[in-house]
């Protein structure tokens, strides 16, 4: 199972890559701009499958024992890296719906001849913020530890201080990107929705780029709160929860065990999805299922 998801998840975003690629070719500079944010998404997506991927898949076909390999690097590698990948794409669902926000609501505020530039300067950014938070347990603030069955490193879900600061550190950033993107793309739908249905829509200039945009974004804020919302509330209830559910020893209970493995295996999916809400959701694959929009005014 491990193989064939991760199997699929880096075919999708190969693919979406490829198909990025020959959408770059003479686009405009806003949708470059937003072109540049998606690659930088399906780029996190893919590294991330590979960089877990490889190591999950690595335990279940040879059953290497965490320990004898290493007794804390390995571990706390792939906590940081699954820290990382999981914060990046909502971090930049959030960065992508700001972006398309002031380009829907002040088109003029911005010099589009930076507009690029400026954009992967915003993905490094997210890329560092959600590197640095994951260097956090490296430094002292809660503990990255093995999880159920013994395949994958996480964040510690126990009562120590550390513990719930990160913990709640991580579900606070998740919770919050989810949330301003919800709220900057209701207010770009509303005013592209404005735009289209004036009395001066006709004096517009075309908005088919713009719309076409905004439906990728709601996919993908879609899937990350899908995705991600169940596995955040499920942290902060456990790191919460009085009396705390991790013994002394540091062991959750086993029914507990497997539920954070499948609220994980459901944050993961987001990894897959990412890539076919952009494959699909343009208009060239729109207009030949619905061959009618090609022939609107």
């Amino acid at each position: 199972f491990a193989a064939s998801f991760c199997l699929v998840g880096l075919a999708s975003n190969l693919l979406a890559l490829s198909v990025l690629a020959g959408a770059w070719q003479g686009s405009s500079h806003t949708r470059s701009s937003f072109l540049t944010f998606l690659c930088g998404l399906v780029l996190t997506d893919f590294l991330g499958l590979l960089t877990t991927g490889a190591i999950v898949v690595s335990q279940h076909a040879i059953l290497f024992d965490w320990h004898a390999v290493d007794p804390s690097r390995l571990c706390h590698f792939m906590g940081v890296a699954m820290v990382f990948f999981g914060l990046c794409p909502l971090l930049l669902g959030a960065a992508m719906a700001s972006e398309r926000y002031l380009g829907i609501t002040r088109p003029f505020s911005r010099p589009a001849t930076s507009s690029q530039r400026r954009a992967w300067a915003t993905v490094g950014l997210v890329w560092a913020t959600a590197l640095a938070v994951g260097l956090l347990p490296l430094l002292g603030m809660g503990r990255y530890t093995m999880q159920y069955p013994g395949s994958w490193c996480f964040l510690t879900l126990g009562a120590e201080p550390g513990d719930v600061a990160f913990g709640l550190l991580f579900v606070l950033l998740g919770s919050l990107s989810v949330g301003l993107s919800f709220l900057l793309n209701t207010v770009s739908v509303a005013t592209l929705c404005r735009v289209y249905h004036g009395q001066e829509a006709a004096q517009q200039r075309p908005r088919d780029c713009e719309v076409e945009m905004m439906a990728q974004l709601l996919g993908i804020m879609v899937v990350a709160t899908v995705c991600w919302m169940p596995l955040l509330v499920f942290i902060a209830q456990t790191v919460l929860r009085t009396p705390p559910l991790m013994s002394p020893a540091g062991q959750l209970p086993r029914a507990v065990e497997k539920q954070l493995l499948i609220y994980l295996r459901v944050a993961t999916w987001n990894q897959i999805l990412d890539p076919w809400v952009y494959i699909l959701f343009r208009r060239a694959v729109i207009r030949r299922l619905q061959p009618r929009l090609s022939t609107r005014p």
